[in-house]
């Protein structure tokens, strides 16, 4: 059932380690897959069962890490029936990480993964991060079903713009759940700033004007949300008015913010949220003078 309330309080021991445990089989892909601009190589998916990095070619054929939050296991299958897999449960990063190296070697697969995490304060190498990590199954459930209902959602959204647009994907960098529009216009450099991710990483990503949104667990004080930003931000944009749509601008982060929750409640929670990033992609476009009526495809319904 989609929409259901979320353990938000209770599941930050299960969503740090699927952050680092999913940076890990990232890095998999990244080593291992063809670049694409914009890093749309690195990224995982939804799947009906978790997170998956999708079939990635390898040697003359396919192979597929899947993250099985339902199974509580982290899958790998090869397009010659290798079928392997290791079990999810309360480990420490260290322990993950030299589970995940034995699964590959003994599965002939050769990727090299950066040791570090990216994109967070504590950036401790995977195999010196020894502390006890939870996992709690029904939490890893509920992660994964937030994940579809965000998936639908921003996919539907995806589909009515005709213009430069990336897949509904996973970065595991942030551990969010993203789709971005371009305006095709190029973007001033990115200052950089992210913790722990070199500038360089930042300029590819943001080489060109950006609308993104997306759903994430939450951090801190900020619960489970739905986000919206612009690079570069227009002036006005975060002064602006959504209303009728919900929605208020985050200052610190740069983004507007609804929290998941709120959605949940409303009474067509698709509709409501269709409405935040309608009208947060509307704003920021007409402030940054994109040319909305060459870029929205002629969709209804």
């Amino acid at each position: 059932m989609s929409w259901e309330p979320l353990p938000d309080r209770d599941w930050a021991p299960t969503i740090r380690s699927l952050h680092r445990w999913s940076q890990i089989v990232g890095k998999v892909r990244l080593d291992l897959a063809v670049p694409m601009n914009q890093w749309w190589h690195v990224t995982l998916y939804v799947s009906a069962r978790g997170l998956t990095t999708s079939p990635i070619p390898y040697r003359g054929g396919l192979v597929e890490l899947e993250f099985d939050l339902h199974e509580d296991l982290l899958r790998l299958r090869a397009s010659d029936d290798r079928d392997m897999s290791l079990r999810l449960e309360p480990m420490s990063v260290a322990d993950f990480y030299r589970q995940i190296r034995d699964l590959l070697r003994d599965a002939g697969i050769d990727a090299r993964i950066w040791p570090v995490p990216v994109e967070v304060e504590d950036a401790i190498p995977f195999a010196l991060d020894t502390a006890p990590g939870g996992y709690d199954p029904a939490h890893a459930r509920a992660v994964h079903g937030a994940l579809i209902d965000a998936h639908r959602v921003l996919t539907q959204f995806r589909g009515r713009y005709q213009g430069k647009a990336s897949p509904v994907h996973f970065f595991w960098g942030g551990f969010d759940l993203a789709t971005t529009r371009f305006s095709g216009r190029p973007a001033p450099r990115h200052p950089g700033g992210v913790p722990n991710c070199p500038r360089w990483v930042m300029e590819e990503a943001y080489s060109h004007e950006v609308s993104s949104a997306g759903w994430w667990p939450g951090s801190g004080d900020v619960g489970p949300s739905f986000y919206s930003y612009m690079y570069p931000e227009p002036a006005g944009f975060r002064t602006a008015s959504l209303e009728p749509a919900p929605g208020t601008y985050h200052a610190v982060l740069g983004d507007f913010l609804v929290s998941y929750q709120e959605i949940a409640r409303a009474d067509d929670p698709d509709a409501t949220l269709l409405g935040f990033l309608e009208a947060t992609y509307s704003t920021g476009a007409r402030l940054a003078s994109w040319d909305q009526a060459e870029e929205m495809a002629s969709v209804r319904g």
